[in-house]
């Protein structure tokens, strides 16, 4: 992975992302509840941006809230966050910092004991990263998330 990104044309994040992703990362879409590759899912790992690789998220703070889209405690990146004023809703907006990608939204009906938050996530805009390849994909720094499972 890449320390420095360069945002790609429109035309070639078409080419290279399902229309789904392309959507949800470019247009701020959101997938239908209870589809998402991610929401019934439990391996070790990350999560990053299906877009530029910036890491997100960790199973450890994976949890299922019911609602359709994976849920998460906290981020274990800066995420960049937006007030989200759309379909009559106030709603806070997460992005990837640096590719700016749509993500979700974060609520603040998340588990009490961790914190209270609920970072609510397209699988779309997520590619998951399994413990045993963290290396080989150049996220091995983010192994030690993982110290006490493996």
């Amino acid at each position: 992975m890449s320390d420095q990104f360069e945002k790609e044309s429109k035309k070639d994040l078409k080419k290279r992302l399902s229309p789904e992703a392309y959507a949800v990362t470019q247009e701020a879409a959101t997938e239908r509840p209870f589809t998402g590759e991610y929401d019934d899912f439990y391996q070790d790992g990350i999560y990053v941006d299906i877009v530029s690789g910036e890491p997100l998220f960790s199973s450890q703070d994976k949890y299922d809230a019911g609602c359709g889209w994976p849920s998460f405690t906290k981020p274990i990146s800066k995420l960049a966050e937006h007030r989200d004023q759309s379909f009559g809703m106030e709603r806070v907006e997460v992005r990837s910092p640096s590719a700016e990608s749509h993500l979700g939204h974060v609520f603040t009906d998340g588990p009490a004991a961790k914190g209270g938050l609920r970072y609510c996530i397209n699988s779309a805009a997520l590619r998951f990263i399994p413990v045993a390849d963290l290396e080989k994909e150049g996220y091995g720094d983010y192994r030690q998330l993982f110290k006490s499972v493996h």
